[in-house]
């Protein structure tokens, strides 16, 4: 027998609870697209946009890996790294270690528009928390973090 709560749930807060997934998804696909809105104003894709946010702290990275961190296919990463270093925006450059891979850098082109992504990321931000208070924002993003720590582990679990 399963115990009975002493208060009941009100109906609403159980219907927030069921639908949690489908909401953070959904918060996430809106944020996501109203991004990459934003980023057509730079002629800039999500991909590449991850891309330069990624090897801005990590140059040297294989192409591989990266694909692996922006989540793309490996062939559609080779693409997507063709149009930007056509555009001047990164370079390969042979990997001591192997000479059958490239090492990925950016080059001084780049930054810029690493300035104008992460304000975009911030306009986007602010955008969605437009009405939402200041401690209210900072307790969210102490609960996504934690969120997303949780899901590391459970995900470390899973390899194991």
């Amino acid at each position: 027998m399963i115990p009975c709560a002493t208060q009941p749930v009100p109906h609403g807060e159980v219907r927030r609870q069921r639908t949690f997934g489908f909401m953070l998804r959904d918060v996430s696909q809106r944020y996501v697209r109203r991004f990459e809105q934003h980023a057509r104003a730079l002629s800039l894709t999500l991909p590449q946009c991850r891309t330069l946010v990624i090897l801005e702290s990590n140059q040297g990275f294989s192409q591989s890996r990266l694909a692996r961190l922006v989540n793309a296919e490996p062939m559609a990463m080779v693409r997507i790294l063709d149009r930007m270093e056509n555009d001047g925006l990164l370079e390969r450059r042979a990997d001591p270690a192997d000479r059958r891979a490239c090492r990925l850098h950016l080059t001084r082109k780049a930054r810029p528009l690493l300035r104008e992504i992460w304000r975009l990321a911030e306009l986007t931000r602010d955008e969605l928390f437009q009405g939402v208070a200041q401690r209210d924002r900072k307790l969210f993003m102490r609960v996504l973090e934690k969120l997303h720590e949780n899901t590391e582990t459970l995900q470390g679990m899973e390899a194991a």
